[in-house]
Formats: C-alpha cells, sequence, structure tokens
C-alpha cells in the first residue's frame, strides 16, 4: 500500500510540479515553509542540542492539538528532566501557539516534513528520537512507516474515531490497517473509540483506553495568561459578558442578531467574539456593523473603548485565558457544519456552555456537559436567545450550570498520569536499563 502511495505521490509531483513551484516563489508563507519541511537547515538546528536521552519528539496538527498536548508536555518534562523534547505542529497557528505556551518546556521546535520517503527518512536519521508521539491526528504513510523500518517506538495519545472516519478507514481498511500498525500503543479517549479501532483489526493489546488529555490541558491556571484583566480588555466590572469562542462563517451573523435584541432588555451585556481564524476579522467587523452595533477589536485604537458593546478577538492564543471572565460562554463551529470545537476551557472555570447541534468532534464531551446540566444545545438563533435570555434573567440557574460544568470536568481529570504510564513503559521496558526500541 505504501509503494502505491508513493507512486501516486511521484505522478502527482511530475504533473502538478509548475504550479507548485509558482505557489512556492509567490507565496511568503510557502516560501520559508517548504524549505523547512524539506529539512533545510535542520543539521544546523540539531547541532544545538546535547546528546541528551531519551530525545523525545512530539507533534500535534494544529491549535486544537497543541492545546491538548500542553499538560502532557509539562508533566514529561517533569519527569524526564534530563530529556531533549522537540516538538512540531503542521499549520502555523499551532506552531505559533506551540511556542508561546511550551518555550519554557521544549528544547526545540521543529517544522514537521513533507511526507516524501526521502525527506521523511532524512529527519528521522537526524533527529533519531527514543520515542514519537502524535497527539490525536496527523496520520502520513511515508513517515509511520519509516518509524517502522527504524524501529522507532511510536505511540498515539488521545486518539479518536468519529462514526465519519470509521466508515472512511473501513472502506481503506488494508491501508489504515497497515498505518495504524506502525504504533506501539494507541491511547483512545473513549472505549467506542477503542472499539472501532479494534474493528479495524488492530490487536486489543496495542490499543488503551486513556481518556481525554483536554480534560486535563484545560486545568484553571495551567495555561492562564496572567496579564489578562478586565481593565486591559476595557470592559468593566458590572458587565455580564457573553464569550462566543472559535466562530466560523455563518455563525456570527446569527450571534449579532441574538446579542442585538438581548441587549435591549439587558443594558449590561457585553459580547466578545472570537473567530477561530483571525483572518476573518474585517468580515466579522461588517458583519457587527450590519446589526448597528459598537463595535472594536481587541487590537484597535483605545479611544474604542467606552463606547463598544462588542469585542472581536483579532489575536491567538487568549481564548482560553478570555473564558475565565465571561458568564456564559458559546463554542463555535456548532451551529454550522464544522464539527464544533472543544467547550471544556469554560467549562473548567465553572462557566455554563452553549453549543449548536454540530458537536461531532467533541461529541461524548458535549453529551456529557448536557448530561450533567452544565452545558445547553441550541440548534438556532432563537433556542440561543431563549436560553440566553433566561441565565440573564435567572443568574442563580446560570452559576448552577457553572457549577455542574467545572464538577464534570473535575470528575474526569487524571489523564496525563495514565498517559505518562504508557510512556514510561515505552522508554524503559521492563527489565532493561535504557529506552526501548
Amino acid at each position: 500500500m505504501v509503494l502505491l502511495y508513493n507512486l501516486i505521490q511521484i505522478l502527482a509531483l511530475i504533473l502538478f510540479s509548475p504550479l507548485l513551484f509558482v505557489k512556492i516563489i509567490t507565496s511568503d508563507k510557502y516560501r520559508g515553509l517548504v524549505p523547512a519541511r524539506l529539512g533545510i537547515g535542520l543539521v544546523h538546528r540539531l547541532s544545538r542540542l546535547g546528546p541528551d536521552r531519551p530525545r523525545i519528539w512530539i507533534h500535534a496538527l494544529s491549535v486544537g492539538e497543541v492545546t491538548s498536548a500542553q499538560s502532557l508536555v509539562r508533566s514529561i518534562r517533569a519527569a524526564y528532566p534530563e530529556a531533549t523534547l522537540l516538538f512540531s505542529a503542521t499549520t502555523l497557528t499551532g506552531m505559533k501557539l506551540a511556542t508561546q505556551s511550551l518555550a519554557r518546556e521544549v528544547d526545540l521546535f521543529i517544522h514537521f516534513p513533507l511526507d516524501f520517503f526521502i525527506t521523511t527518512n532524512r529527519f528521522l536519521t537526524l533527529v533519531d528520537p527514543d520515542l514519537f508521539i502524535l497527539v490525536e491526528t496527523d496520520f502520513w504513510p511515508n513517515f509511520m512507516h519509516t518509524l517502522k523500518r527504524k524501529k522507532i517506538p511510536a505511540l498515539l495519545v488521545n486518539g479518536r474515531i468519529s462514526a465519519r472516519s470509521h466508515d472512511r478507514y473501513q472502506l481503506f481498511r488494508p491501508f489504515f490497517n497497515s498505518l495504524f500498525s506502525c504504533f506501539r500503543f494507541l491511547s483512545m479517549q473513549t472505549a467506542i473509540d477503542a472499539e472501532r479501532m479494534r474493528a479495524l483489526g488492530i490487536p486489543a493489546e496495542r490499543i488503551r483506553t486513556l481518556g481525554n488529555l483536554k480534560y486535563d490541558a484545560v486545568l484553571p491556571g495551567g495555561s492562564t495568561n496572567d496579564a489578562l484583566s478586565r481593565e486591559a480588555l476595557g470592559i468593566d466590572e458590572e458587565k455580564i459578558i457573553w464569550l462566543a469562542g472559535s466562530t466560523h462563517a455563518g455563525e456570527e451573523e446569527i450571534i449579532f442578531q441574538v446579542f442585538s435584541h438581548l441587549s435591549r432588555r439587558f443594558t449590561s451585556l457585553f459580547l466578545i467574539v472570537a473567530p477561530r481564524k483571525t483572518e476573518r476579522t474585517r468580515e466579522v467587523l461588517t458583519a457587527a456593523r450590519r446589526q448597528g452595533l459598537t463595535v472594536r477589536c481587541r487590537t484597535g485604537d483605545a479611544a474604542d473603548i467606552d463606547r463598544a458593546t462588542v469585542l472581536i478577538l483579532d489575536t491567538i492564543g487568549e481564548l482560553a485565558a478570555l473564558y475565565r471572565f465571561c458568564d456564559i460562554a458559546f463554542i463555535g463551529g456548532s451551529l454550522v457544519a464544522a464539527g464544533g470545537h472543544n467547550p471544556l476551557e469554560p467549562a473548567a472555570h465553572g462557566r455554563p456552555v452553549l453549543f449548536g447541534p454540530h458537536m461531532e468532534d467533541f461529541q461524548e464531551i458535549a453529551r456529557d456537559l448536557v448530561q450533567c446540566g452544565g452545558g445547553r444545545i441550541c440548534r438556532d438563533g432563537n433556542a440561543l436567545f431563549n436560553r440566553i435570555e433566561q441565565w440573564l434573567a435567572d443568574p442563580g440557574a446560570r452559576n448552577r450550570a457553572g457549577a455542574n460544568a467545572a464538577a464534570m470536568v473535575a470528575e474526569q481529570q487524571g489523564v496525563t498520569e495514565r498517559h505518562l504510564e504508557v510512556i514510561t513503559e515505552l522508554l524503559v521496558p521492563e527489565n532493561q536499563g535504557g529506552p526501548g526500541r
């Protein structure tokens, strides 16, 4: 299967190389990123590292996976202070968050290689990790099979398989079975995820059900930005804050309409909207102004602070810390079919959580929040309006919902320690004194 994958890859490169070349030389983003992902400059960067062992490489796809990994990276650093930790992320936003939040724990941030056989072989030969840890997703055939060929232990942490992904994996079962067999262990979030992995033919002894790292990643104080305060944000103490986080196109219009109606009755209500992609800031500003709202950006002119009733968060890495200031949280990507985003960050701070019907990527967490009374599903703008109106009119009910959410998160924590036990098992196998290969 890997041979077929490489043949298709070569054909695609031959056909599309002119277009790819133009894309690379005309884009600042790709002009800097592609050489790094091909390994240019890697030897020099690695030369600054000592020969310390074990050498552990942790990889996360994007912002969500980086967030999940933070508690685990900190625990690995505490458990193995002599180790060399390398961290990579695929997206630029993920890498930016990683370098901001994990600078004290990680020895070297590197770009993940493009999945060409020659490139992955060179990266893994040079880095020579004693353990590779993949957070949740971002499976690349050449990279995974090179790990297996070089007998480098690989661990999938926080693994999950949605029903949709499982159906796709079943269609190409031989390919994915070969891919997942490259992992020494697969740590899955839930029993359902573990069963789906077994259904693909993965031996049961390689599968562990350890829970969701996101529960530990949202421990209050773990990654809090202490520089943030209501004063720094220009929001008066008497304001009631509704925070809509990680919103997508098609959701902001609904949110602004709901806020426009609610703010006529509840004049102390203040809205913060954090678009999932900050490059959509201008689009979101335009949508707010169409509703007649007075709006400002986080990085905007301080002169707008006194008048604005809506704040657009146009920065990266501040959303998680902002949840501790809000009174009601809404999770974006859920009113539109985008799979939803992580509802645990507001829940951990004792904030009641609202989300739309599309929480497929966080289905179990959303279900648990609803069952414990800490979260509510709002299927459209009317339902969103009605629920927020009820919580604004009844602060006691709002506070009880928030307390239920916090209690649910507290009950689920301890996932990091269970993952650390597996990592120790891989690095120091029983009856051996050194890292396992």
